[in-house]
C-alpha cells in the first residue's frame, strides 16, 4: 500500500512564519499605488549603489566568487574590528562570526541555547521574526511589558515567579526597538545584566539600529557594561545600516561558543556570501561607513518628524505615537472612537486606500495590541509620508462609517466587501 500522508516533523507545528516578511509578497502583487510603511527597509535613495558598483569592480575577482571561511573573510573581520574599536565597541576575532544577515544570528543563538520547553522572555510588542525563531526551536515565549524606557525590567522577577521556572534566554532589542521605537534606559540595562546572571540566562542582544541614532544621548551598550560577559550573545547586521540585500551581519559571543557557531553555520549555509563580504570590507576600509551613517541621520530625523506631524494633522487626538531617537519605526495607538477598530481588520481598507503598515497583533505572540500598528518612516520621503498618513486616516474614517452601519463586530471579510464596493 502506498503512503498518502506526509510524515512532517513535530517542529513544523511551530513554524509560524513572519507577517512582516509576507508583506513584501503581498505588496508586490498589488496593482495600485501604495505608500509602504510596512517593511523596515532603508530608503532606496540612501543605499550607496553607485559606490558599491565601483567597489565591486575592484574587489569582485575570480577568487571572490569562491567559498569563504565559515567564520568570515579575514578582510571583513579586520575591517569590522577596526570600525567597532573606533565607535567604542571593541571586540576581538575570537568573539566574532560573520553571518548571513541578522536573522541567521538569531537562528544560531536559538540553535545553541533553546531546547523544547525552555522559557524565553521577550519584549511585548517585539520583532515577530525573533519570536518565530524561538518557537521554531520549541521555546515557550513569555511576553514582558514595555514603556517609554523600553522593557520594564523591574517586572521580570514577578513574571518569572509566576511562570514557576527560570528563563533560559532573554531576548531584547535595546535601541530604537522594533516595533516600538523605544530605547532601554541605562538603569534597566544594568538591572537586566544582573538578572541574567542571577538566573543563568543568555541575554540575546539584537541591535540592528544602535548606530542609527539621530538625536538624544548615546546609552552604553550591554557589551560596554559587561565586556566579555559569557552570558551575552549580541546580534548585528549591515542590513539597516547599508542595504538588506547584502545579507551580511555578525554575532559577538563568548569565545567558548565560537566553534559551535561555526559548526552550526556549516550545517546551514557553509559560509556567508564572499562578494558581499569583500565589498563591505572595502567600504569600511575607505572610511565610507562612518560618513554614510552620518548622512542617514540627516535623512531619517526629518522623516520621523514629518510622520509625527502628519499623524497630528490628519488624526488629531485619535492617535498617539512613540518618539524614537533613532532607527526606523513609530508605534502608533488608536484613541477615542478609532480605538474600537482592529488594526488587523483595518489593514484591508488601508491597503485598498493605498497605504500599508504592520498591525499590532502581528508583533505579539499572544495577539495583543489590536488598537496599535507599526509605521516605518525611514523608507518614504516626507511628501510620501504625508500622503500615506492621509490615506490611513481615510481608511479609519471609512471603517468607522461601516461600523456605524452594523452594530455587530466588524469582520475583515465585511471590511473587504465594503471597501471593494466603494473603490
Amino acid at each position: 500500500m502506498i503512503a498518502t500522508t506526509i510524515p512532517w516533523a513535530l517542529r513544523t507545528d511551530k513554524l509560524v512564519g513572519s507577517v512582516i516578511d509576507s508583506s513584501t509578497s503581498l505588496l508586490a502583487a498589488q496593482k495600485h499605488d501604495i505608500v509602504r510603511f510596512a517593511m523596515g527597509s532603508p530608503a532606496a535613495e540612501t543605499v550607496p549603489a553607485e559606490l558599491f558598483s565601483e567597489i565591486a569592480a575592484t574587489v569582485i575577482t575570480a577568487d571572490a566568487m569562491d567559498y569563504a571561511a565559515t567564520e568570515g573573510d579575514p578582510g571583513l573581520l579586520d575591517a569590522l574590528l577596526g570600525y567597532l574599536d573606533s565607535v567604542g565597541e571593541p571586540s576581538s576575532a575570537e568573539r566574532i562570526v560573520i553571518t548571513s544577515g541578522g536573522m541567521q544570528g538569531l537562528d544560531l543563538a536559538c540553535k545553541l541555547f533553546v531546547d523544547p520547553g525552555d522559557l524565553v522572555i521577550v519584549e511585548s510588542p517585539t520583532y515577530t521574526n525573533g519570536t518565530a525563531t524561538v518557537l521554531s526551536y520549541g521555546g515557550d515565549v513569555l511576553e514582558a511589558p514595555m514603556d517609554a524606557d523600553g522593557l520594564v525590567v523591574e517586572a521580570l522577577p514577578d513574571l518569572v515567579e509566576a511562570a514557576g521556572r527560570l528563563p533560559k534566554m532573554i531576548y531584547v532589542i535595546p535601541n530604537f526597538q522594533n516595533p516600538s521605537g523605544t530605547t532601554m534606559s541605562l538603569a534597566r540595562r544594568k538591572l537586566l545584566l544582573e538578572l541574567a546572571h542571577r538566573w543563568g540566562s543568555i541575554l540575546l542582544d539584537d541591535d540592528p539600529y544602535g548606530l542609527l541614532r539621530f538625536e538624544g544621548e548615546h546609552i552604553p551598550s550591554f557589551q560596554s557594561l559587561g565586556p566579555n560577559d559569557p552570558l551575552l550573545f549580541s546580534v548585528r547586521t549591515f542590513s539597516k545600516m547599508i542595504a538588506p540585500g547584502l545579507r551580511v551581519g555578525w554575532v559577538d559571543a563568548a569565545p567558548e561558543a565560537r566553534q559551535l557557531l561555526i559548526n552550526a553555520k556549516q550545517a546551514m549555509d557553509t559560509c556567508t556570501n564572499l562578494p558581499g563580504q569583500r565589498m563591505i570590507a572595502e567600504f569600511i576600509r575607505r572610511g565610507h561607513l562612518a560618513t554614510h551613517l552620518r548622512s542617514l541621520s540627516a535623512v531619517y530625523r526629518p522623516r520621523k518628524i514629518a510622520m509625527q506631524r502628519s499623524l497630528g494633522k490628519y488624526f488629531g487626538d485619535r492617535i498617539s505615537c512613540t518618539d524614537p531617537e533613532g532607527g526606523f519605526f513609530l508605534w502608533a495607538t488608536l484613541r477615542g472612537d478609532a480605538a474600537a477598530l482592529s488594526t488587523e481588520a483595518l489593514f484591508e481598507v488601508a491597503l485598498a486606500e493605498g497605504v500599508a503598515y504592520i498591525p499590532g497583533p502581528a508583533l505579539s505572540v499572544g495577539g495583543k495590541f489590536e488598537d496599535s500598528l507599526r509605521l516605518c518612516f525611514a523608507s518614504s520621503s516626507p511628501e510620501r509620508i504625508d500622503e500615506g498618513v492621509k490615506r490611513l486616516a481615510a481608511a479609519v474614517d471609512k471603517s468607522l462609517s461601516i461600523r456605524s452601519l452594523d452594530s455587530a463586530p466588524l469582520s475583515a471579510q465585511a471590511i473587504r466587501r465594503n471597501a471593494d464596493s466603494t473603490r
